[in-house]
Formats: structure tokens, C-alpha cells, sequence
């Protein structure tokens, strides 16, 4: 089963009013973590808002787990209760970032056990400039009944991440300027987690914001250093772009785990050493 679909496959599967499809609209972005106002103004047809910081996220935690740390499975389930979510339904997931943010979605809800899980390739870009239709106003769906049960996917501790480049690629998804700490403008400590590598996000997807070939992407990630024989893990500022870089992982054939405290949880935990400058 494919990770992503496109603009003209989705539309397709709207028009025939596929049964247990939902849309789930994943915008958010640092500047501007309320998307909603964006998606009431459009969005896709019978997509339904989620809210990121709320719902694909926990809060009132030590500020030591980081900025974003993982939801509990119950705070997930009856987000995605609300979103109307069943049993068995194919999701398809977007934002209006390059898919940066809906990326949290796709990890967090296979994650916790939904098979199908699709992102929309270009993202909401993509849609509109394939000529589809957008909607205005709230979309509220009778509420779903779906069942969630963490753990379907490894996902890194802090210790787990300490140790991790001792067996495998530890990738650093952030801005190079973030990863060789010449700046940080989120959290306490600049620099980057010892061993770790580092693969820019932006790089995952093309012009269009549409994920590179397949086979692009291996070339990319080898050519930073992935060993295919090891495991390889990503983790960005706080879990949000390391999930976009699992995804690339992923559609480059290699099987990928998240770090979801990632830097945020790193650098406040300050027993944790940061490296600066180009060395792993």
C-alpha cells in the first residue's frame, strides 16, 4: 500500500464517493500554528481540520519532553473520533507546507494502528493547481468510532536516541544552519545531537513541493551517509519535520524511526552534550 496519492487519484476517489474516505487538513506552521482560519477560508471537499498543537500533540508536560511531545492514545482517539474517523478508513492527509505538517498525522495515526494512511503529494498546492474545487466553511462529521492502539511504530526515547549512532544513521532533518548551530530560534542550546547527520527537509520534495522519485530519494539519503545494511532514525526540532523525513525515508526504501522529543526534548535536557559546526 502507497504512502502518498496524488492529486488526480484523490479526486477520483472523492468523486466516486469511495465509502470510509476522510480528509483530514493538517495545516500548521511555526509562525502561524492556527491553521484554521486558512482551511475555513478552503479547503478540500469534505476535508475536516485538525488541529496540530491540540491534537497531534500533548500539553501541560515538562518542558524537558519537548515542544511537541506525542499525544496520549486518548487524546488521539477522541481527536480522531471527532474527525470521524472509523475502523478501516483510508485517510488522506494534507497541509499547505510541502506536507511538513501533515507528515505528524501519517506517523502519529500508523503509529497507532490505521493501516491506510495516504499524504497528498504536492499538498493542497497540488490540488488547486490541478484544477480541483476547494470548499469554504466547517466541515463536522458524525463522530467516528475508531479504536487506537499505540506502539505499531518504534519510536525513540531520549536514551534510545543517545545510543542510536552506535547502530545506525541518526539523521537531523533541520535547516543546516540549525544543525551546525549558528542559529536557533526555538530552543535553549544550538547545535545538533552527537552522531547525527544531517538532511534538510526541503530537500525531501521538488519545486512543486511533490516528494522526489523513489529512487532520488535513496540516492539522496546514501549519498549523506545512510548505510542501508544499519538502521536509520530522524528527528528535526520537535518531532514535526522528522516525520516528513521518515516518509522520504520510507519511499526510499529504507525503514525508518522517528525521534519525536528531538531537539526540543535534547537541548532542555542539559545533562544531554550538543555538538556545533559540521561534525557529526
Amino acid at each position: 500500500m502507497g504512502h502518498l496519492i496524488s492529486p488526480e487519484d484523490l479526486h477520483e476517489l472523492i468523486s466516486a464517493e469511495k465509502p470510509g474516505l476522510r480528509i483530514l487538513d493538517v495545516r500548521w506552521r511555526l509562525d502561524r500554528p492556527d491553521g484554521r482560519p486558512d482551511y475555513l477560508e478552503g479547503h478540500l471537499p469534505g476535508a475536516v481540520y485538525v488541529d496540530l498543537d491540540t491534537e497531534l500533540a500533548e500539553h501541560g508536560l515538562p518542558l524537558t519532553q519537548g515542544r511537541h511531545p506525542l499525544p496520549s492514545r486518548e487524546t488521539l482517539q477522541s481527536a480522531a473520533r471527532r474527525w470521524g474517523l472509523h475502523d478501516g478508513d483510508t485517510v488522506v492527509v494534507y497541509d499547505d507546507m510541502k506536507n511538513t505538517s501533515s507528515a505528524r498525522a501519517w506517523w502519529l495515526l500508523r503509529h497507532a494502528g490505521v493501516a491506510d494512511v495516504r499524504v497528498l503529494d504536492g499538498s493542497l498546492r497540488g490540488w488547486v493547481s490541478a484544477g480541483y474545487p476547494l470548499e469554504t466553511g466547517d466541515v463536522v462529521p458524525s463522530p467516528g468510532s475508531i479504536t487506537l492502539d499505540y506502539g505499531q511504530l518504534e519510536a525513540l526515547s531520549i536514551d534510545e536516541a543517545a545510543a542510536f549512532p552506535e547502530r545506525g544513521t541518526l539523521l537531523d532533518s533541520r535547516l543546516a544552519q540549525r544543525y551546525r548551530g549558528e542559529v536557533e530560534p526555538m530552543d535553549p542550546r544550538p547545535g545538533h545531537i552527537p552522531g547525527a547527520l544531517n538532511a534538510p527537509t526541503a530537500e525531501n520534495v521538488d519545486g512543486q513541493g511533490r516528494f522526489l522519485s523513489p529512487e532520488l530519494l535513496r540516492e539522496r539519503f546514501l549519498a549523506l551517509g545512510v548505510d542501508p545494511q544499519r538502521p536509520v532514525a530522524s528527528y528535526c526540532g520537535s518531532g514535526i519535520n522528522g516525520a516528513h523525513s521518515c516518509l522520504a525515508l520510507e519511499l526510499g526504501g529504507f525503514e525508518a524511526v522517528l525521534y519525536p522529543g528531538s531537539f526540543s526534548e535534547w537541548s532542555n535536557n542539559y545533562d544531554r552534550p550538543v555538538v556545533t559546526g559540521d561534525t557529526p
